[in-house]
């Protein structure tokens, strides 16, 4: 599957509950990996809202369960505990 086929896509926990629309991807281009999915767009915020996308609307791929119609996540999964503010950091070059 293309991530360009993901876009738009709803987002489900495994639990029923809808979470959001993917909006974006975050690709680690070491890895070759998609390692999150994104339900805000981030292209022109600044810091401090990309620190606030990345905790509370966006999915670590990890925790995704199944992609299908929808996008289906761990109900554990949709704000997973992470150092935002390096990754924010690393994200933004500064």
């Amino acid at each position: 599957m293309k991530i360009s086929e993901v876009y738009s896509m709803d987002i489900y926990s495994d639990a029923g509950q809808y979470l959001g629309e993917v909006k974006d991807a975050i690709v680690d281009l070491e890895r070759g990996e998609v390692s999150r999915l994104l339900m805000d767009d981030w292209k022109n915020a600044d810091r401090e809202e990309v620190k606030r996308i990345l905790q509370q609307k966006s999915i670590l791929f990890k925790n995704i369960k199944n992609i299908g119609d929808v996008v289906l996540v761990a109900a554990t999964g949709p704000n997973p505990k992470a150092d935002t503010a390096s990754e924010a950091t690393e994200l933004l070059g500064r």
